[in-house]
């Protein structure tokens, strides 16, 4: 670990952000450019105090856990994530399995959404960022480890998942999903993580091998959804997709058609919080 180069590295980093770039207010007492030390460790879900020690080269050996909330909360690129595992002392993870990394420039739009529900998501189903109003409509996506991390996996295999949404929709949203995981394994393969979530499900769900021997082949839309909120009930709401270059990752925004029951219970979402769900 070379705490000095790592020290510099994260200040120009810091320093070459505005708050603009981030979605933060500027302020009228900012006196210089470049984002605080507690905006960065807030941005990367950690405390001003640990970030800080880290800029003055006595803090300690940071995990890659948290090297890659570093990396989301800096808006680094893959090079520069990468460069800042080499200078904490950690190999550079391998690319093919680099899928929690946000784009960002998927990260510039998404924090300029911040009264939308709208979420950042990996070709696996792994949401990897939300905003404030996709928590309260959604949950906390990114709080789930292991296989859990995917939204397809999730779905065969905790019943509570399917309880945010109609009874009458459950078959079609199967549909999708083996569809976009078949797409998924199609792209990486065998050995992949793609890989160990299908082989998971094929021994877990019926279900989900009735569907997979079909060779589903994912549409190129996002349809309307229907979702069923324990706090505001039923809404409707249209997904709107953004797809990063390299077909990777996708930036999901819900809307609701404007004047409808849906988008006053949106609005009421964001006034609820995140604290419903």
């Amino acid at each position: 670990m070379n705490r000095a180069e790592l020290a510099s590295f994260l200040r120009t980093r810091r320093e070459a952000l505005q708050p603009e770039d981030v979605g933060l207010p500027r302020g009228q007492r900012r006196r210089t450019g470049g984002l605080r030390r507690e905006e960065v460790a807030t941005l990367s879900g950690m405390s001003t105090d640990y970030y800080s020690r880290l800029e003055q080269q006595r803090g300690p050996h940071p995990s890659a856990q948290m090297l890659a909330a570093l990396a989301r909360g800096l808006r680094l690129s893959l090079a520069e994530r990468d460069h800042l595992f080499q200078l904490a002392g950690h190999a550079v993870p391998h690319r093919s399995v680099r899928a929690d990394h946000v784009n960002p420039g998927m990260m510039r739009i998404l924090d300029r959404l911040q009264d939308t529900p709208a979420q950042v998501v990996n070709h696996l189903g792994e949401t990897l960022a939300q905003t404030a109003p996709a928590i309260a409509l959604l949950g906390d996506e990114t709080r789930h480890t292991g296989l859990a991390r995917s939204a397809h996996h999730r779905w065969f295999t905790d019943p509570r998942v399917r309880q945010r949404h109609p009874a009458q929709d459950h078959e079609t949203q199967s549909g999708l999903l083996v569809a976009h995981l078949h797409a998924a394994y199609t792209r990486d393969g065998r050995g992949s993580r793609a890989a160990t979530i299908v082989d998971d499900l094929l021994a877990r769900s019926p279900e989900f091998t009735r569907r997979w021997q079909e060779h589903p082949v994912p549409g190129g839309y996002c349809p309307a959804k229907r979702f069923l909120h324990p706090e505001v009930g039923a809404l409707e709401l249209h997904c709107q997709t953004l797809v990063d270059p390299d077909q990777s990752q996708t930036l999901l925004v819900f809307t609701a058609v404007p004047g409808s029951e849906s988008d006053d219970k949106l609005r009421l979402l964001s006034v609820i919080g995140a604290q419903v769900v």
